[in-house]
């Protein structure tokens, strides 16, 4: 019977994380995946859909830069199966990346399912060995496993559905196989306001689908702050997007050239969308089936998730066994980057080294929409309901010079502790995806505004929007009137951008 250091189930971001992380301790490590190595994100999420939304960008682009800039290009048709090999390409080459690191650190991988069957033991059903070390490769799959140290769980996510609305991916689709469904539909219904569903419809319209988008919340992303939310909302009404918040699907009929959904706001009110394809990205489930958890002792809870006994450890009620990504409930995200840190944690703790938990307030939450949001920390709202007395600024984007050269509009808006720390920062227009990282530091190390203020921020950028309102929360903004509470009623004060 094999008796590794360490069994990881599970080949997804908090899988492999955990799996390199623990062989560079030096610790024996087995990783057990049924698919491939990379998980949901790398094949079915995270990388092809930022692949493909990168590809709707430059189509907007092209829009951009006849309708505003005078520059005479037109878009003369998408090449889906161009579009296609190209993020398949980039899949395909992080994919052998992420291969050839685990072969580096020695992690045998073997595909097949496993099957918990004591606290430290494992069962391997399987074709054999799959991109592990090169001894690895051709094993039984069919095998025991013994772990010496513990086990980690990481066997991720699926999309969830709706009653009586089944995928068949074409007609009906999730955001796991939306990508994958045969060429460009003329018209899209997405269902579900969250991050997912506002990335693919986003997507869609750019590509010249026409595009409804249902959300059963009062508005969309309603994770997010609410002048996040409205400020998106606005942009993807000026894009062409039908955005219905506050509405639910009644019944949904799949025709032979599309769908027919029926649809009731909360004012009760019915109306009909007709659609090439139905996308439904109501969010996901945790995937324990097969891994028998009552085998090891564990249970889950009612959503399906496995709750650790200890966050700090993430550790669960039965000692050893560790859980890291999308199987673990809120606070944990469900997203990609939380799950590498869980990952480092999991595999740190299993070495025998102290590690600090995961800061999941300070992980930064990003939508890739056109116009995208990023944000860290907490909203306006959570704030005020966790009792902080709370001071709140915001910017408009074209109030810096380079936001008014992208033209998409968009703000910034800091929430502090009145005269204390900054405990979230929310931020929505053109890349501001790739901004967000300096705030996560900010909230993370409980920084006040005058901490960052006495940082310079680059002009022209659009940065420099959230220098500004931290220069005007710290009494020194040059244009904004003056610090702006919400607690106080004061007005928000802007002045036309610098030159």
């Amino acid at each position: 019977m094999d008796s590794p250091d360490v069994i990881v189930i599970g080949g997804g971001t908090g899988g492999y994380s955990t799996a390199l992380r623990a062989a560079a301790l030096g610790l024996e490590v087995v990783l057990v995946e049924r698919d491939k190595v990379g998980g949901t994100c790398l094949h079915r999420g995270c990388i092809p859909s930022k692949a493909m939304l990168h590809a709707a960008e430059l189509v907007d682009g092209i829009a951009e830069a006849r309708e505003r800039w005078g520059v005479k290009a037109t878009v003369d048709a998408v090449d889906w199966s161009a579009l296609v090999a190209t993020r398949d390409d980039i899949v395909a080459r992080n994919h052998r990346g992420v291969q050839a690191h685990l072969t580096r650190a020695g992690v045998r991988v073997l595909a097949g399912n496993a099957r918990l069957t004591g606290p430290r033991s494992v069962r391997v059903a399987g074709p054999g060995a799959a991109g592990g070390h090169a001894g690895a490769r051709g094993e039984p799959g069919d095998r025991e496993l013994t772990a010496r140290r513990g086990l980690v769980l990481a066997t991720g996510s699926r999309p969830r559905t709706l009653p009586g609305l089944e995928p068949d991916g074409r007609r009906v689709v999730t955001s796991d196989d939306a990508l994958f469904a045969p060429g460009l539909p003329a018209s899209v219904l997405v269902l579900g306001g969250g991050a997912i569903g506002v990335e693919y419809a986003s997507f869609h319209r750019s590509l010249g689908a026409e595009v409804t988008l249902v959300e059963a919340a009062d508005r969309i992303v309603p994770l997010e702050d609410a002048e996040v939310s409205r400020h998106l909302t606005r942009g993807l009404k000026k894009r062409g997007i039908d955005v219905r918040a506050s509405a639910r699907l009644l019944d949904a009929e799949v025709l032979a050239d599309g769908v027919r959904a029926r649809v009731r706001t909360a004012r009760g009110e019915t109306f009909t969308v007709e659609a090439e394809r139905l996308l439904v990205a109501v969010g996901r489930a945790p995937v324990t089936d097969g891994l028998d958890v009552a085998a090891a002792g564990l249970a889950t809870d009612a959503r399906g998730f496995v709750v650790p006994a200890d966050w700090d450890r993430l550790e669960t009620a039965v000692p050893g066994i560790h859980v890291v990504g999308d199987l673990l409930p809120p606070p944990s995200p469900g997203l990609a980057h939380a799950s590498f840190a869980e990952g480092l944690l999991a595999a740190e703790t299993l070495a025998g080294l102290p590690s600090a938990p995961v800061d999941y307030a300070a992980v930064p939450r990003v939508t890739y929409s056109s116009p995208q949001t990023a944000a860290v920390g907490l909203s306006e709202a959570e704030a005020r309901a966790r009792g902080y007395e709370v001071e709140a600024n915001t910017m408009p984007l074209t109030a810096v010079a380079k936001g008014m050269v992208h033209g998409q509009g968009g703000m910034v808006k800091v929430v502090t502790e009145a005269g204390g720390r900054v405990l979230g920062v929310h931020l929505v227009g053109p890349h501001v995806s790739e901004m967000i990282a300096e705030s996560q530091l900010v909230v993370g190390w409980d920084a006040e505004p005058s901490d960052v203020a006495r940082h310079v921020h680059p002009h022209p950028t659009l940065s420099e929007a959230v220098g500004e309102v931290f220069l005007t929360l710290a009494g020194r903004g040059l244009h904004q009137q003056e610090a702006a509470s919400h607690a106080s009623g004061r007005p928000l004060g802007t002045t036309p951008s610098r030159p």
